[in-house]
């Protein structure tokens, strides 16, 4: 029997990206999520693909615990769990909130993916085999204006990840969280979300590629858009196809030095001697 890839959130935006993705590579798929009726969803959109769906939420740690029974119930072996895991809420200053609106959002977006590790990272050590990996989303590094408790708990989530990294070394299991540095494009939000936005199914690309070949010492990797045609890394190379998280964005990347090279250009290409602070 095939080893399966574990995909917690498989009916969310990105989660489905991980779905597709991890089919794409042929893996078997045990997809997981709150509601039955989406995850009857999901397996119809796939015909006859070698998916199972399991219905259970990570939400508590006694839930966490309940999920981990069913999985092992299934008595298959798994090739690793991507943690697509994340909570909603409203547009708003942190400041114009209440104390408690910070500590539940914490709870919901933050804690779930505790309580899937603390339950669900034994299931890859009693296999002998596997690895995890978590998907975090962005603000983590700078305040997302009018998302303020979303960058604290994107923050919160890179430090567990790093945690979760060091501490699962004794189970012999890896632990990574594939960072996303802006909002993911979504069948739910396709017809507003930006172009600079990435597809659900490149995460899902990058998320499979790094269970398949983790890096072996750096817990937080940087997503990267996909390389250009004719340019791109040989398939599913980490070394080649991620940076670490200290690795700086490419300079091209940020639009304020694009527009200071092109006005540099201008006064560069007039040959003006006139000083450039008139």
């Amino acid at each position: 029997m095939s080893a399966a890839l574990v995909i917690l959130g498989a009916t969310g935006g990105v989660g489905r990206g991980v779905v597709r993705a991890a089919l794409d590579r042929g893996h078997p798929v045990v997809a997981v999520a709150r509601h039955e009726g989406a995850l009857a969803t999901l397996a119809r959109e796939h015909g006859d693909a070698d998916i199972i769906t399991v219905p259970g939420s990570v939400a508590s740690d006694a839930e966490g615990a309940a999920l981990a029974e069913r999985l092992r119930d299934l008595r298959r072996p798994f090739a690793g769990i991507v943690a697509s895991v994340c909570g909603g809420g409203s547009k708003g200053r942190v400041l114009d909130q209440p104390a408690e609106f910070l500590r539940r959002r914490l709870d919901e977006d933050l804690l779930p993916h505790l309580a899937a590790a603390r339950h669900l990272l034994p299931l890859l050590a009693e296999a002998g085999r596997g690895n995890y990996l978590l998907i975090g989303g962005p603000g983590s590094e700078h305040p997302w204006a009018g998302y303020g408790h979303r960058s604290i708990g994107a923050a919160a989530l890179r430090m567990l990840a790093r945690v979760l990294h060091d501490e699962a070394r004794a189970l012999d299991v890896r632990v990574n969280l594939l960072t996303v540095d802006m909002p993911a494009c979504t069948g739910s939000n396709r017809k507003h979300a930006s172009s600079r936005w990435p597809s659900a199914l490149a995460i899902g690309q990058q998320a499979v590629a790094l269970i398949e070949r983790p890096p072996p010492d750096i817990p937080v990797v940087r997503y990267t858009p996909p390389a250009p045609t004719g340019h791109a890394p040989a398939p599913h190379d980490v070394s080649t196809s991620f940076g670490p998280d200290s690795a700086p964005p490419p300079p091209d990347s940020c639009p304020s030095l694009v527009a200071v090279r092109a006005l540099l250009g201008r006064f560069s290409s007039t040959g003006s001697k006139k000083d450039i602070s008139s």
